[in-house]
């Protein structure tokens, strides 16, 4: 079965407007439109670096307890969080899945990993 949902934790955390920390969250894989649609944005036209907090705030399904995941709230990330998200972006979109295969180096038998980065996945606390 394919998986179209990961869950991740924010190596920082987005803080709402009451001080609230959102760290734990799910991304689901992009469809096509989710990468053409932008491109149609304004804001996108005007400044191509701001196609990732398009993107991510049509992929990002679940923050913490927010319940709508906008542009403003992508905008409110910290670098780092951003960071996180474009680089699980990339590996799940690339991969359809956060697994990287590869080889034992001294039986040269492959078998596939989980791909972590730094701030963890759903799959760490």
């Amino acid at each position: 079965m394919l998986q179209t949902e990961f869950s991740f934790s924010l190596p920082m955390g987005y803080v709402d407007a009451e001080g609230n920390l959102h760290r734990e969250g799910t991304m689901r894989l992009a469809t096509a439109f989710d990468e053409i649609a932008p491109l149609k944005d304004p804001r996108v036209q005007s400044n191509p670096g701001y196609l990732l907090v398009i993107l991510l705030a049509r992929v990002v399904l679940r923050l913490g307890t927010l319940e709508q995941i906008t542009p403003k709230v992508i905008e409110g990330l910290y670098a780092a969080d951003l960071a996180y998200l474009q680089d699980l972006y990339q590996r799940v979109n690339e991969h359809g899945r956060d697994r990287i295969r590869t080889q034992c180096p001294h039986c040269e038998k492959q078998f596939e990993v989980e791909a972590y980065a730094a701030g963890g996945s759903g799959a760490t606390p």
